[in-house]
């Protein structure tokens, strides 16, 4: 061989693994946003992380999850929605997607889209049904705004009776507006006034006991919104504080001393985003994906706080509870 032949061959070879690596595909970026942080959020992160190990995905090795977090102000989500966007995710995965709709549905046009919602899809506009949800997003809900009145009913019968109950909610929130309607109409059946609270950052938190004590209401239901699950602590600190019983939409509000919550497991919905999520980066159209919704709702009551409340949980009510913390 001559030597001008011998070095091609030899400058082939070497660059063969480089090309090689070139026309490997790129790898998959799956967009995570959220209202809340990852402070607040790490548990859900690990329980979506883990239903993409199940379908062959880790992070860092064969997919890369770029994270967008709102810190519970709400009004950043359609702008981290847009750099998201902007990134060319694979797919986006969306929790409190409500107030991001309309960047979402934009998102829809080019990458398929998951989201984890409180409220109906449907109602809502961002899908055709729950069994063909039609577009290129697809989802689970808790149907959190639903549950509303369900809350307001247990919270009668732990504390009733009560002249009084509040509501509290992020007017920020678009299914704020739906939680007030419903709740305004169930109270209005039942002759139970009700008073609304409003408080859209963690710095009118204070304002808001200090217009419970003010009002003299014997209850507080807590809408389920990304900034009160962002700062649970601090609202669970205040209504101790305030001698408040309050119930909860999140059974992480009880187990940091929340009295009782009642709703969805959110790290099942956080679950089943994840495997949609999964799917979808092996070739599932989200069309073709129903709309899941949720086939159980956990009860918990915190007895310690209970007790520290002066309150006697009927048996009939601690009887139906899924899970018990007395520690």
């Amino acid at each position: 061989m001559r030597r001008r032949d011998f070095l091609m061959a030899v400058g082939t070879a070497a660059a063969w693994p480089l090309m090689a690596r070139a026309q490997q595909p790129p790898m998959p970026v799956v967009g995570f946003l959220s209202g809340r942080s990852l402070a607040s959020d790490s548990h859900l992160v690990a329980t979506f992380s883990r239903a993409l190990n199940e379908a062959g995905y880790v992070n860092g090795q064969n997919v890369a999850i770029e994270f967008r977090w709102a810190d519970g102000q709400l009004n950043r989500l359609p702008e981290l929605a847009a750099e998201l966007i902007e990134r060319k995710v694979t797919v986006l995965f969306a929790g409190a997607s409500d107030v991001a709709a309309g960047a979402l549905r934009v998102a829809a046009a080019t990458v398929p889209v998951v989201i984890a919602t409180g409220s109906d899809p449907v109602a809502a506009g961002l899908v055709a049904s729950f069994n063909r949800p039609g577009g290129n997003m697809t989802g689970v809900t808790v149907f959190s705004v639903a549950l509303e009145l369900k809350r307001l009913e247990l919270l009668r019968e732990l504390i009733s009776p009560t002249p009084l109950i509040a509501l509290l909610v992020n007017p920020n929130n678009l299914t704020a507006t739906a939680a007030r309607r419903q709740l305004n109409d169930a109270t209005r059946k039942i002759g139970q006034d009700m008073v609304v609270l409003e408080a859209s950052t963690e710095g009118e938190f204070e304002a808001v006991f200090a217009t419970l004590a003010q009002k003299s209401a014997g209850a507080l239901v807590v809408s389920d919104d990304a900034l009160f699950a962002n700062r649970r602590s601090v609202l669970v600190a205040l209504a101790a504080r305030h001698a408040i019983p309050a119930i909860y939409g999140r059974r992480d509000f009880a187990e940091v001393g929340g009295l009782i919550s009642y709703g969805a497991s959110v790290a099942d919905q956080y679950y089943q985003s994840g495997v949609y999520v999964g799917r979808i980066l092996k070739g599932a159209k989200p069309s073709d994906l129903p709309f899941l919704q949720p086939t159980k709702f956990e009860l918990t009551i915190n007895l310690k706080t209970a007790k520290a409340l002066g309150l006697t949980v009927p048996a009939p009510l601690l009887a139906r509870a899924d899970d018990v913390i007395d520690k």
